[in-house]
């Protein structure tokens, strides 16, 4: 590949070189979730960028990598919101429903990290999902839900066969399937999840359904 000179920017050379690269992530990100790993293309990510080709090349090194950078991002920015999901409730109902409320939030305020990390999207690309951040298991939620968790046990509000994996996948795969689903529930069932006037009613859907959950008699599962 044909070497680039980085350019000499008035203003200082690193603030524009951070900035530019983070227009790019950005745009990748809306393109990559837009077309997964196959459809995306690099001439296309420049074009609606200012800067070119060349300089994405220069800055990320290809397509794969660049991949691998608009990813490894996309999960920080889980992992963060994640960190933040800590919630003081001295009632565990309200707590698991207050932390199901912020997960809902999250992914709404993300739609296009959440089309971008669906299996339908890395799939051209899964070789480099043991790369970087995506080689770090678990998930800073996790713990708040065993805690939670914990404390509805104790105090005998909480059926207490419930995994904390299971509640996790349960809480986020509702949330991903609305906006990630969001075209194909309506070409199927003429519904549009993401219609705002329904928001408030789909938020507080997902707490009934984790409350229900919770406090239904059920047989032991393999546990956290």
């Amino acid at each position: 590949m044909t070497s680039v000179e980085e350019p000499v920017c008035a203003g200082g050379r690193m603030r524009d070189a951070a900035r530019t690269r983070t227009e790019i992530l950005d745009v990748a990100t809306r393109e990559f979730a837009r077309a997964g790993y196959d459809g995306a293309r690099v001439d296309e990510i420049a074009a609606r960028t200012r800067t070119t080709k060349r300089m994405i090349y220069y800055y990320f090194g290809g397509k794969e990598q660049l991949f691998r950078a608009v990813l490894e991002r996309a999960h920080r920015v889980l992992r963060d919101a994640e960190r933040r999901l800590d919630v003081e409730h001295p009632d565990p109902v309200a707590a698991i429903r207050r932390l199901a409320e912020l997960t809902f939030d999250h992914h709404e305020r993300h739609p296009d990290l959440i089309r971008l990390l669906g299996a339908g999207h890395v799939q051209g690309a899964g070789r480099l999902a043991a790369a970087g951040e995506l080689g770090r298991p678990g998930s800073p939620a996790l713990g708040v839900i065993r805690r939670i968790l914990a404390a509805g046990r104790e105090s005998g509000v909480f059926r207490a066969d419930v995994d904390a994996v299971d509640l996790y996948a349960m809480i986020n795969a509702f949330c991903f399937a609305r906006v990630a689903g969001r075209r194909a529930f309506g070409i199927l069932f003429g519904r549009d999840l993401g219609d705002p006037r329904q928001r408030d009613h789909y938020r507080t859907m997902l707490g009934d359904m984790v409350i229900a959950y919770l406090t239904a008699e059920g047989s032991a599962v393999p546990g956290s």
